[in-house]
């Protein structure tokens, strides 16, 4: 730990104490407090030896390069203030950031706290990052993107299914078959004209809060967003209403309160694109089991909830027709 400080902050990096923080599948994350009583949060990526997958290549640097861009050009969007990102043969790859207070939206409903504030509050912030508008669709540094979202989101699942196969992980149907319901439905990605930023990982785990003078949580920050990347607005809609539908679920506080801030209609083309994304979201979280050292012994239970959920999606998507007339921007 003293190295890393020293090589981020040079002699003012002295360590008085640190320890693991837990949650995430890819980085090392530890919280660290200074000698000058500041505390801040390292997050160390994998060695470089150690196969990732695709759209997880240089995802520190992703992280970084993320956090600069909200810093910049969201800056009500409340994230960690990134001190230093670095790279050295011996160290790899990490990031330095400020530690921002607060519990996990996980932690407080769980508990059960009034959490409907928060999630306003967390859909808010969301449309607010959403504003910002990028010069690609999909990921940056050399990984799956394209001109359109139309290319660039089964550039996304191609990679996917290429990680799927590299590390010998059984789908429900074959990978062919979910190329074809993917380009089968692409026509509704046409009503996406605008590559929007996204954080993509915004489930209850990354967002913090802190209570407010009337002990109601309150948002204090949106965490880790080296998954970010660029596309359709209702991309973010998935994460934050995990293993649920944002589409059956309009009075949901978050979901209510992003239409109020950025208006989009709930109609058929809209639910389309939302099955797609939850089509991705669940064909990563099982694609990636192998690399976090997850099989059907050590969490049965997270194995048959993804098959279960990325068959129903796939099915959805077989027995439903595609669209066949124009689409006007934003699903219209």
């Amino acid at each position: 730990m003293r190295r890393y400080l020293a090589a981020s902050l040079g002699p003012s990096g002295a360590v008085a104490d640190c320890g693991p923080l837990t949650g995430g599948g890819f980085a090392a994350v530890w919280w660290v407090r200074l000698d000058d009583g500041r505390e801040v949060v390292l997050k160390v990526g994998p060695p470089p030896q150690v196969p990732v997958l695709r759209y997880e290549r240089d995802m520190i640097g992703a992280e970084a390069r993320y956090l600069r861009l909200v810093a910049a050009r969201a800056p009500g969007v409340p994230v960690p203030a990134l001190l230093h990102h670095g790279r050295h043969p011996e160290l790899g790859d990490w990031l330095l950031t400020a530690r921002l207070p607060g519990r996990t939206l996980w932690e407080l409903t769980r508990a059960g706290a009034d959490v409907g504030p928060l999630r306003a509050e967390f859909g808010r912030a969301l449309a607010a990052l959403h504003a910002v508008t990028g010069d690609r669709y999909g990921y940056d540094g050399g990984r799956a993107a394209a001109p359109t979202w139309r290319g660039a989101y089964p550039a996304m699942v191609d990679d996917l299914l290429a990680d799927a196969a590299d590390w010998a992980v059984p789908l429900p149907v074959p990978a062919a078959r979910i190329r074809e319901l993917v380009a089968r439905h692409a026509a509704v990605l046409d009503a996406v004209r605008r590559p929007a930023l996204l954080h993509f990982d915004g489930w209850a785990g990354n967002v913090l809060a802190v209570d407010g003078r009337d002990g109601v949580p309150r948002l204090s920050g949106l965490v880790d967003g080296e998954r970010h990347l660029w596309g359709d607005p209702l991309v973010d809609l998935v994460s934050p209403l995990l293993f649920r539908r944002a589409e059956d679920e309009p009075d949901d506080p978050l979901v209510r309160a992003y239409r109020a801030a950025s208006p989009f209609p709930l109609d058929a083309v809209a639910r389309r694109r939302l099955g797609l994304y939850r089509l991705y979201l669940y064909l990563l979280m099982t694609v990636e089991m192998p690399s976090r050292g997850i099989t059907a012994a050590s969490d049965p239970g997270r194995v048959d909830r993804l098959a279960g959920l990325l068959d129903a999606e796939l099915t959805d998507l077989a027995r439903t027709p595609p669209f066949r007339r124009p689409l006007l921007p934003d699903g219209g």
